[in-house]
């Protein structure tokens, strides 16, 4: 097991049960308790976790919102075949803008060797493509990034959208369902995602499948706003057919 494969399994463990002993992610992991304490002074260094004595505690509050740095670890490889999905479907000389969030990154590190325009809404995102320089045209927009996600939001980041017109949006997910449509944590996160839309020919949203049929608390828009969903193996069998019966194409990664 990588050091990432292990950091992601220790962090979605404290994370579910809310703490962990060292003894009990040892067994877990299959590693000593030497490792282990090592990977959560990395990890509570990262602002995953909270080291207690004997083990470590998850600073998330019921229905909050995952911080980016534990994001990351998680479902890397689905998010990574999602991205892949996702790049097949631009074409070549296509404008796209690009959502913040984990799955968004990973896309962003594929697009970055491809002959497009992006605009990304993320700093990690902007990152990814301007160092170095890859073949696609980077543009930045204005905004506010929130702390610790990097995510542009606000009057500048609404105002660079409004000016714009792009071929294809991809859009991050907190939340989908066919019911209650995408939702996300932030309002100021939700509104760049309406504006996103409203700016775009085309949606794409990429969610694996924890995703789906999970309600968060800002309210973007309903599912038939949606063209293409891409989302993994992991996704409820009823949402898929839900979101297939409102119009949206779902493709599985």
């Amino acid at each position: 097991m990588s050091n990432a494969d292990r950091h992601g399994l220790i962090a979605q463990a404290v994370r579910d049960k809310g703490s962990a002993t060292v003894q009990q992610l040892a067994e877990l992991t299959g590693t000593s308790e030497m490792t282990i304490r090592r990977d959560l002074d990395t990890l509570a260094a990262q602002g995953i976790l909270v080291r207690v004595r004997g083990g470590a505690r998850s600073l998330l509050l019921r229905g909050e919102e995952p911080p980016f740095a534990l994001r990351a670890h998680e479902a890397v490889d689905a998010k990574r075949r999602i991205a892949a999905e996702i790049s097949a479907l631009i074409a070549d000389g296509e404008s796209v803008l690009l959502d913040s969030g984990t799955t968004c990154l990973e896309v962003a590190r594929l697009l970055r060797e491809r002959p497009v325009t992006v605009m990304p809404l993320s700093l990690q995102a902007i990152h990814a493509l301007s160092d170095p320089p890859g073949t696609a045209a980077l543009m930045v927009p204005g905004g506010r990034p929130r702390s610790a996600e990097g995510a542009l939001t606000g009057p500048l980041a609404l105002a660079s959208l409004a000016a714009l017109r792009f071929d294809t949006a991809i859009i991050g997910c907190c939340g989908l369902s066919a019911a209650e449509g995408l939702t996300a944590y932030d309002l100021d996160d939700a509104a760049v995602k309406k504006a996103a839309i409203a700016s775009s020919r085309r949606t794409v949203v990429a969610a694996d499948g924890s995703k789906l049929g999970h309600t968060a608390y800002a309210y973007v828009g309903p599912a038939t706003l949606l063209h293409t969903l891409v989302t993994d193996t992991t996704a409820p069998a009823n949402e898929v057919t839900a979101l297939e019966s409102a119009g949206t194409i779902v493709k599985t990664a």
